[in-house]
């Protein structure tokens, strides 16, 4: 019998001729272990693993966006309160790096459904240029436009919804899947969910034309019901290719299903928040859909917090109004 360490000599070997092939990134190829304790339980995936940084404080006082702040304002978020056509506004800021260790978010199995297995996309160098990004985009889009992998989505769509944004950007944003309104015009968070989007994204001192936006899926499901697993691996291979050619410096999952299905987890969305999760270079972080929002208002301030959260992680300051440390 082979033993473990000579496992790991062969992988090594395998894996350094894909790369000598020119294939940067291969799928997920599991390390035997010395422990059995060391193994993921069965009859699930692993979780990802808890996080080595601990949820900030956020700020109280004067300086808190609570209702107190805010008068009438119940969420405490910024979009609620009437705000000047580009006030507020600003270029996105350079990117402090941060001393907190980053939460692991290894890949776990949603499900035993069957799946056909292809090689993980290979990321742009990080010197593309805007208009190679934009080809590579290009194809992919050309390959969703085409796309009959789903039946029942691809009988009932009226448009693909592709991805919408800047082909160099930072920050990309990842939704659940098109609504009604996505799909009429084949342009991702366009509807009431979309507009509550621009407020968020405005409140954090950003444009919506500096960040990519997409969604797990390219095509709307029947009734906006819930995407189902095999429709998710299906359109995955898209999404990689997404992320390989943008290489996005932070991920914002809006949503149970985009972050679950982006970090291979079935932790609920709630226990994924306030958190860094790393995916190839970028950081993860999660909240709630703005869909979400929109049934259930209170769940503002609790987002804010989140965006608060993550902009502190860009040197932004959003409850002090400026950057940090300036």
């Amino acid at each position: 019998m082979t033993s473990p360490n000579e496992l790991r000599r062969l992988i090594r070997q395998t894996l350094e001729m894909y790369r000598g092939m020119g294939l940067e990134q291969i799928p997920h190829v599991a390390v035997p272990v010395d422990s059995p304790a060391a193994a993921p339980p069965r009859g699930g995936g692993r979780e990802p693993a808890a996080p080595l940084n601990r949820p900030r404080a956020m700020p109280t006082g004067s300086n808190s966006l609570g209702s107190n702040s805010l008068g009438s304002n119940p969420s405490g978020a910024p979009w609620e309160r009437p705000f000047k056509p580009g006030a507020g506004v600003a270029e996105t800021p350079a990117v402090s790096p941060s001393s907190a260790p980053l939460a692991s978010a290894e890949p776990a199995v949603l499900s035993p459904t069957p799946k056909v297995v292809r090689p993980a996309p290979t990321s742009l160098p990080v010197q593309a240029t805007r208009e190679e990004r934009a080809s590579a985009l290009a194809v992919l889009q050309q390959g969703v436009v085409n796309c009959q992998r789903c039946p029942e989505l691809a009988s009932t769509r009226t448009k693909t919804v592709f991805g919408v944004g800047d082909p160099g950007a930072k920050i990309l944003f990842l939704g659940e899947a098109p609504g009604a309104d996505e799909d009429a015009q084949g342009e991702p968070f366009v509807g009431r969910a979309g507009q509550l989007l621009n407020d968020i994204i405005t409140a954090c001192r950003l444009k919506r034309e500096e960040i990519y936006i997409c969604n797990v899926l390219k095509c709307r499901p029947p009734g906006n019901r819930t995407p189902l697993e095999g429709e998710c691996s299906n359109c995955r291979e898209f999404l990689d290719g997404q992320l390989a050619a943008i290489d996005p410096e932070y991920i914002v999952c809006w949503g149970t299903t985009a972050a679950q299905n982006l970090l291979q987890t079935k932790q609920p969305i709630g226990k994924l928040r306030q958190q860094f999760f790393r995916q190839g270079r970028a950081k993860v972080v999660c909240t709630y859909h703005p869909s979400y929002l929109l049934r259930n208002p209170p769940a503002k301030k609790e987002v804010w917090e989140d965006m608060k959260f993550w902009r502190q992680e860009m040197g932004v300051d959003l409850s002090q109004g400026k950057k940090s440390g300036s």
